[in-house]
C-alpha cells in the first residue's frame, strides 16, 4: 500500500493507492504562524485566548476533576494552552484552535472564565488573556505541536502547583469554583 500527501501544506490529506486511491483520513497538522492578523486592544495589549481542558475521572466513590496541562515551548514549566486571537476568528473558535494546536484535544468550549491582564515574560509586552473551560471529548494522537510540547492530565491541586502563570492559576480557581457550584445544584 502506498501513500500520497496533498501539496497543500495546511491540509494534509492521507490517500491510499489501494482501490482507486480512496481517501482514508484527513488530518490537519499545521499550526497557524505569524502575527499579521493578531488582535490588539485600543491601548496596545495583545489579545490572547486559551482553554483549561478538563474531564472527570471516575474513582470508587465519586468523580474527580482532572485538567490537562502542557509544557511551555522551551520545556521549562507547565501551563494551559493559549495563544493569539486573530482578526478573522470568533473568540471561542480561536480558543479551540489554540487548544487543538498546542494540546491536541477537541471538545466543548463553555462560558468564559474571565479576562486577566498580564505581562509577557519573553517580550515584556502587556496581554489580555481570555480563558475558557473546555470539556474534552477527544484526545488526538497527532496534533501540530506534538513535537515541541508534552501534555499531562493531573488533578486541579497538582495543576495549581506546577502552573507557573499566576493568572492561569486564577482561571483554574474560577473553573474549580464553577464546577463545585454545578455539582451542588
Amino acid at each position: 500500500m502506498g501513500l500520497l500527501l496533498s501539496k497543500n501544506p495546511s491540509n494534509f490529506v492521507l490517500l491510499s493507492y489501494f482501490l482507486n486511491m480512496v481517501p482514508l483520513k484527513k488530518v490537519d497538522v499545521v499550526a497557524r504562524t505569524g502575527r499579521h492578523l493578531q488582535r490588539y486592544d485600543t491601548v496596545g495589549y495583545r489579545q490572547v485566548v486559551g482553554c483549561i481542558p478538563y474531564r472527570y475521572r471516575k474513582t470508587n466513590k465519586s468523580k474527580e476533576l482532572e485538567v490537562l496541562v502542557i509544557s511551555s515551548q522551551n520545556g521549562k514549566g507547565m501551563l494551559f494552552p493559549k495563544g493569539g486571537w486573530e482578526m478573522d476568528e470568533d473568540i471561542k473558535d480561536a480558543a479551540l484552535r489554540e487548544t487543538f494546536e498546542e494540546a491536541g484535544v477537541r471538545g466543548v468550549v463553555e462560558e468564559k472564565l474571565g479576562r486577566w491582564c498580564y505581562k509577557s515574560k519573553r517580550c515584556d509586552i502587556m496581554h489580555n488573556g481570555h480563558m475558557f473551560p473546555l470539556l474534552v471529548k477527544k484526545e488526538l494522537d497527532q496534533w501540530p505541536e506534538q513535537n515541541i510540547r508534552q501534555r499531562k492530565w493531573m488533578t486541579a491541586t497538582e495543576a495549581r502547583e506546577v502552573c507557573q502563570q499566576g493568572w492561569m492559576k486564577e482561571a483554574l480557581k474560577e473553573l474549580i469554583d464553577r464546577q463545585k457550584k454545578i455539582s451542588n445544584l
